[in-house]
């Protein structure tokens, strides 16, 4: 990824390159493309606002970014369908407020899914993210190899989960 622009004129260019990238980030921890467009609005807004004049990686500080408007958005979300669900059982009308499911989920988006939420994570942000393993276990708290070995052991989830569709 290019380095995030200062100027706001800069800004359209910047995210014409770096747009579809960072929205396959956010749609990682998204219920929902809509989610995933929210989510991705709100991590930018954030990096503008609080980020753009802290030192180090500017791209890494927008993929935080994302990952903590998604975590946010995914307590909300939770919060509100428990209020939902109380008031509807509370008027006998369970499961009116279920959320639709989610048609679109392309196979490899559903085995990397299926990973172990860890595995998953460092997925997202070695490959989608563009991150280091250094950086990737600074975004999560965790060490640069205690990364890479769950790198590789989510690669050899996924080729078990897709070998026999691959061959």
């Amino acid at each position: 990824m290019s380095e995030a622009p200062s100027a706001p004129g800069d800004w359209q260019a910047w995210l014409s390159e770096n747009g579809p990238r960072l929205r396959l980030i956010a749609r990682h921890w998204a219920r929902s493309d809509a989610d995933a467009d929210d989510i991705l609005q709100e991590a930018l807004i954030r990096y503008w606002r609080h980020q753009r004049h802290l030192p180090g990686e500017p791209n890494a500080l927008v993929v935080t970014s994302i990952r903590r408007a998604a975590l946010d958005l995914g307590r909300q979300s939770d919060r509100r369908l428990r209020r939902e669900q109380a008031v509807a059982a509370d008027a006998d009308l369970v499961g009116w407020f279920e959320p639709p499911a989610d048609e679109r989920h392309a196979f490899l988006a559903k085995a990397v899914q299926e990973l172990p939420p860890e595995q998953r994570e460092v997925v997202v942000l070695h490959q989608w993210g563009g991150l280091t393993f250094e950086q990737v276990g600074e975004q999560i708290g965790i060490s640069p190899n205690t990364a890479a070995s769950r790198w590789r052991y989510a690669l050899q989830n996924l080729k078990k989960t897709l070998g026999p569709v691959l061959s």
